[in-house]
């Protein structure tokens, strides 16, 4: 894990989640890491720009350098050539 934030990262037990209430935390969290492949991930980062939120990192490459850069923006998530059918 990052040592930066791996230790601020909080998960909900097995037993306390539910669709509501998972996408509830994606929405209102500070920052939301998804899977670009998962279409659950993809409403999320989409309603959160909807409603003003940023810091989607759904779409990251590395830099060459050891680490990850974001590869598009926030709004990339409504772009048809990004997201195809999807967007």
């Amino acid at each position: 894990t990052d040592p930066d934030i791996g230790p601020l990262i909080r998960l909900v037990p097995e037993e306390a989640s539910w669709i509501g209430g998972d996408m509830t935390l994606g929405l209102m969290s500070n920052v939301f890491i998804g899977n670009p492949a998962s279409t659950f991930s993809g409403f999320i980062a989409k309603s959160r720009v909807a409603m003003g939120f940023g810091h989607n990192y759904l779409f990251m490459s590395k830099d060459g350098k050891g680490g990850y850069r974001p590869s598009c923006g926030d709004v990339c998530i409504f772009n048809s050539k990004v997201m195809g059918v999807m967007s």
